[in-house]
């Protein structure tokens, strides 16, 4: 009866999810000007009173009202006076369209069972028609890194875009790289009779560093060769190898980063480092061997307790200022979060970081990192028009007021659960 209950319940939610995508914009078919607004490059760059035209989902002009010597007759105008035009934000490191409802299992794919997946691949189990996706695009959010979680190697992430019927015409960037948990080298342990915690050294650290050694090691030699009998996770490594993919080691403590930067240049791998709370003590490493990172989000609290209180808040500005490539991810396993991507840059700004290159953090200096930047990332022409206009900043939650969003031309829908909600129950109490 139990077992009954709980399938009953996991179809009753499926069965709303279902109902949940709007539909995707049509294709771009008439030549877009946005005009009059202040356009934020995502490169540092500012344009004041700006025209912005996009024909066939590219940019082809991008430029102060007052040098644009072209013709606007014929397009479709879109005046944006006393408004700002922003670059589509990039969710890194996101779980979107991997989980819908944590404590429905059928609706979580998020983790797979084992240590060493990099044949894991996130795009095929991406959910297109997640309630969560389309909730992210009213704040800006209109590219993701789908990323698996858990293991040793959880498996391959791809870059996707918001607004699609499935993950094939979802994907941007299809597998564009290998995510590692590297291991800890410290961890806290709780004394139940003395109600304390301790920091341990972890005594199996070598040993875990040799498992991966081992594991990278003979994939080479796998693939080097006659690469029979079949081995799907050696041959899944052959992207990391050959420079196509990233290696994105998720860690944090000092000696866990510089043993990570080492392996990386050992093996001749491209190295992206994902979260890095102490990668303050390490800039001229990390600048050095050109390795960026991936901050975690900056409403969280200190990593450890010999933190700084405000670490999490001005580290995005320590690693800039250090000149450290630095883009923000949304948390991993926090799904819901990622709509307050814009908050976490808007927060750097708060600890003196410059707005433009808080904004940076979330468009040029992601999808440079993703690898997607020839595309995406800034208002430039040539580049994907995956825009949106905002009533206000985007980086502050009183500012950001997305009244109109583009991806790759195509005209999106700003509707969600939540704003169907908004508007039902507004009617409801607005008559009374």
């Amino acid at each position: 009866m139990r077992f009954f209950k709980y399938t009953l319940f996991s179809f009753l939610i499926l069965g709303t999810m279902a109902q949940a995508q709007q539909t995707p914009g049509n294709v771009q078919s008439e030549t877009i000007a946005i005009v009059g607004a202040t356009a934020h490059v995502g490169n540092g760059k500012v344009i004041e009173n700006s025209v912005l035209v996009f024909d066939q989902g590219k940019l082809v002009a991008v430029t102060e009202k007052s040098q644009y010597s072209g013709s606007l007759s014929g397009f479709k105008l879109i005046d944006a006076s006393g408004k700002h035009v922003y670059p589509g934000f990039i969710a890194a490191n996101s779980t979107l369209g991997l989980v819908e409802v944590d404590a429905v299992r059928a609706s979580d794919d998020q983790q797979e069972m084992g240590q060493m997946l990099p044949h894991i691949r996130s795009l095929i189990a991406y959910n297109a028609e997640s309630k969560v996706v389309e909730s992210m695009r009213p704040n800006g959010v209109l590219l993701a890194q789908s990323t698996p979680q858990g293991g040793r190697i959880s498996g391959t992430s791809s870059v996707v875009q918001l607004d699609a019927w499935n993950w094939e015409d979802a994907a941007v960037k299809t597998d564009d790289g290998i995510h590692l948990n590297w291991p800890r080298t410290l961890s806290y342990n709780r004394n139940w009779e003395t109600r304390t915690w301790t920091l341990e050294s972890n005594e199996d650290y070598a040993k875990e560093l040799r498992e991966i050694e081992q594991f990278f090691e003979d994939s080479k030699a796998y693939l080097e060769g006659d690469k029979r009998p079949i081995n799907l996770p050696f041959q899944a490594m052959s992207g990391l190898f050959d420079g196509k993919q990233n290696l994105y080691v998720h860690v944090s403590d000092e000696k866990g980063i510089t043993d990570a930067v080492g392996f990386a240049k050992k093996h001749q791998v491209k190295l992206v480092l994902v979260d890095a709370e102490e990668a303050y003590k390490l800039t001229d490493l990390l600048v050095s061997e050109g390795v960026g990172v991936l901050l975690s989000n900056t409403h969280r609290l200190p990593g450890s307790q010999d933190q700084d209180y405000d670490m999490p808040y001005k580290l995005p500005k320590l690693l800039s200022d250090a000149g450290v490539l630095v883009g923000l991810h949304t948390g991993g396993k926090a799904n819901f979060q990622s709509r307050n991507l814009p908050f976490f840059a808007g927060q750097a700004v708060g600890q003196g970081l410059d707005r433009e290159a808080a904004l940076s953090l979330i468009t040029a200096n992601t999808a440079k990192i993703l690898g997607i930047d020839a595309e995406y990332g800034t208002l430039e022409v040539g580049k994907s028009a995956t825009l949106f206009v905002s009533e206000g900043d985007a980086l502050d939650m009183t500012g950001n007021q997305v009244i109109k969003a583009f991806i790759d031309g195509r005209e999106i829908s700003l509707e969600t659960h939540q704003t169907e909600l908004w508007q039902r129950y507004k009617k409801k109490y607005e008559s009374n």
